[in-house]
């Protein structure tokens, strides 16, 4: 498989994570899973001491994206590493802002190459972007979220992939959402007419389609591309 770098966007809940775990299987690509890696940055027990990750964590919990220069850093410096190790990598919503996509862009291009780079734009209603993010669930273990709208159970207990427990995570909250909506409406999907005029590969998908249906779309993409 060719070094490649993948990225998906989209409102929250849109499924970006969903679909990068399935490409990155398919692929055998890295999932840098922006979010959870931020998410684990915050909550580490050793960095509560830390000024700056009090700072960020209160950030996170308020659903409001997190210092572009402290994100770019730290999202740089794990890209650098996943390149060096030999993987092509896909990303779940990241860069996040302008600032972070005019820094981390240029990089992406010098590692993989600029016609390696492609972008799919996950697209779903505010109602069904609030739906998903207050009803989901995720594994304490393996960190798969439940799709609850294809599960048997109306009281989930324990994840169908490893069987662990289930979690809400904080900033799944009505009134983060509400915040994490706006917050991508107006300093994330303007990063897509960034990608336009580098002329990045991107395509546009209905992310209100079950995942399997979204996938399809995405991986044919790759078997013509590829």
């Amino acid at each position: 498989m060719k070094k490649i770098a993948v990225m998906f966007y989209g409102p929250p809940g849109s499924g970006k994570t969903t679909q990068a775990s399935l490409i990155s299987d398919k692929l055998g690509l890295f999932h840098f899973d922006t979010g959870h890696f931020l998410e684990s940055l915050v909550y580490d027990p050793e960095n509560q001491t830390k000024k700056v990750i009090v700072r960020e964590r209160k950030l996170f919990e308020e659903g409001t994206l997190m210092t572009p220069s402290f994100v770019l850093r730290e999202v740089s410096n794990e890209t650098k590493k996943i390149a060096k190790a030999g993987w092509g990598i896909v990303f779940s919503g990241s860069p996040r802002t302008v600032y972070e996509a005019q820094n981390l862009f240029p990089l992406l291009e010098k590692l993989y190459g600029k016609k390696n780079v492609f972008i799919f734009v996950m697209k779903i209603n505010d109602a069904k972007s609030s739906h998903r993010n207050t009803e989901r669930l995720v594994c304490s273990t393996c960190n798969r979220p439940l799709l609850k709208e294809f599960y048997p159970s109306r009281k989930p207990k324990h994840c169908p992939f490893c069987a662990g427990s289930f979690y809400k995570r904080s900033l799944d909250n009505a009134e983060a959402i509400k915040v994490r909506v706006k917050q991508y409406e107006e300093r994330t999907k303007p990063i897509i007419n960034l990608a336009k005029k580098r002329k990045y590969d991107i395509q546009t998908i209905n992310g209100e389609l079950a995942p399997y249906q979204i996938f399809k779309k995405v991986y044919a993409h790759f078997k013509v591309g590829l």
